[in-house]
């Protein structure tokens, strides 16, 4: 039985989706869908299958080593913070001017758009930084992880000076006489579901409206608020200030800055800004920014005694514990990833293949994509992989040609690959959501599913029009109007259901 490149490459991510949702159990599920993928490529031989299994993991962890050196210092900077009392000042800070919840939530969203030059650094610090505030006005754990997944990835893909810049640009096959910097800015006013997710998250928090999973646990949230962040005082013992929280902050994000452009090579007076941010190492420079961070805060909380240097020294240690979950489950979505990747089963291939089986007009190209895009990043869980996948074949598609309905479909591959990966339940950005709003991970994606699910349904009729009309501006306008209609029409009938429940009430 053939199983590379065939349906059969797609059934281990998607017994993993199942498994997962039925049980809540994540890492049972991912555990059994790596093992599911690597006897299928092995022929369900025993042997050959756990010493392949053993080298997936291997090869998944290795190659992305650099992410989870990042993910062991950012831990360790967010647990100086929570512990050093900086937080709980933050939050009496904000409580006296952020009064209402609209007020916290535009607060945080707007943080998350600020976060914009990678998707990691924008999980884990706007939860850090946010978490106290919107604990205090009984905003759910799941909408605070809703809001952090939605300005992560598709704030991250519409910015130039950021990590995925550079991914995607390095995406273009070598031969391609296409810049794929400036292909990369082109797309941005046709990359709906990024695009309309944003407009969402502002929309929802200023018609202060919910539904489906998400409204029922807003409504627990008001019943029964969070109640344990509120008064820590951390090792700070009330030493720390608002400034202890945002000095941090600031020179972590300004040291990142300035490493992705140290490493693209903009001081050496050869390259742009511009060029030096779409060429730089990204993971690098996120690695030194944030282990300069933890350095900065030894110098500015020891010698205030916010902290003893032993002190210093076990909050370091138990912010790397912190970290272990997400890590492992990190580790075994790029290891399922991996399984499904062009080097074992090569789900990719069966994208492909449905593309070059149906022969359908290029208009349709966009719609096609972004649906082809969806399901390839839901199913492995990275969007990254997805375009590293689609875009190069898209361009076949077109011949190489630089066109507008050509930018138009590379937008949508885009669009697509961010949208299955915000989706998805083992994204890497969906688990540091979670972790970054400390709340249960299924219950982060259940929430998530119905709104994400919505803003694809209308990037997916927007890139038919797009496309049929080659007019992106069109497309993108007709998202907006479609998207302020649907969520003007669900808050009236909510608003009509809430009456005749307390009418009933009172009869």
């Amino acid at each position: 039985m053939e199983i590379i490149g065939t349906f059969w490459a797609m059934v281990p991510p998607i017994v993993t989706i199942i498994m997962g949702l039925a049980t809540k159990k994540v890492n049972l599920s991912l555990i059994t869908g790596l093992l599911l993928g690597v006897l299928l490529y092995c022929g369900f031989a025993p042997g050959a299958s756990l010493v392949t299994m053993v080298g997936v993991i291997n090869e998944s962890v290795s190659s992305h080593i650099g992410h989870l050196l990042f993910a062991v210092l950012l831990g360790m900077f967010v647990y100086l913070i929570t512990q050093s009392g900086a937080s709980q000042s933050y939050g009496e800070w904000a409580i006296r001017r952020l009064k209402t919840k609209r007020a916290s939530l535009l607060a945080t969203a707007g943080l998350g758009v600020l976060i914009f030059v990678d998707d990691y650094f924008n999980c884990l610090t706007v939860g850090t930084v946010m978490r106290p505030l919107t604990d205090r006005n009984k905003i759910s754990r799941e909408k605070l992880a809703y809001i952090i997944d939605t300005t992560a990835a598709p704030v991250c893909i519409l910015a130039p000076i950021s990590s995925w810049a550079a991914g995607v640009s390095s995406s273009l096959p070598i031969d391609s006489d296409i810049d794929g910097f400036q292909l990369f800015l082109r797309t941005m006013p046709s990359n709906y579901y990024a695009l309309l997710s944003i407009f969402m998250v502002f929309l929802l928090i200023l018609l202060n409206f919910d539904f489906g999973k998400m409204k029922h646990f807003e409504l627990e949230t008001q019943k029964h608020p969070r109640i344990e962040d509120e008064t820590p005082q951390g090792e700070g013992g009330g030493r720390a200030k608002v400034y202890d929280l945002l000095l941090p902050v600031a020179f972590l994000i300004a040291s990142c800055v300035f490493f992705m452009a140290y490493t693209g090579g903009f001081f050496t007076g050869e390259v742009s800004l511009v060029d030096a941010f779409a060429n730089c190492d990204a993971v690098a420079a996120c690695c030194i920014g944030t282990f300069l961070a933890d350095v900065f805060m030894l110098i500015l909380y020891v010698p205030r005694k916010i902290y003893t240097f032993s002190r210093y020294m076990d909050a370091l240690e138990q912010g790397f514990r912190n970290m272990v979950p997400a890590m492992l489950l990190l580790s075994l979505a790029w290891s399922l990833g991996n399984v499904c990747s062009g080097s074992y089963l090569d789900a990719g291939s069966f994208i492909a293949g449905i593309v070059e089986r149906f022969h359908v007009s290029l208009n349709l190209m966009p719609m096609f994509f972004f649906l082809a895009a969806l399901i390839l990043s839901f199913a492995i869980g990275t969007s990254w992989g997805t375009f590293v996948i689609l875009i190069p074949m898209e361009l076949s598609v077109f011949g190489g040609a630089d066109t507008a309905l050509m930018v138009l479909t590379t937008a949508a591959v885009l669009g697509g690959s961010v949208c299955g990966d915000h989706l998805s339940p083992i994204s890497d950005t969906t688990i540091l959501s979670s972790a970054g709003a400390q709340c249960d991970h299924l219950n982060h994606v259940r929430t998530q599913m119905t709104y994400g699910a919505l803003v694809a349904a209308i990037s997916f009729v927007c890139y038919i029009l797009a496309g049929a009309t080659a007019n992106s501006a069109l497309g993108l306008g007709a998202g907006v109007v479609i998207l302020a209609a649907v969520l003007c029409v669900l808050k009236l009938r909510d608003r009509k259901l809430a009456g005749a429940a307390a009418r009933t009430n009172r009869s």
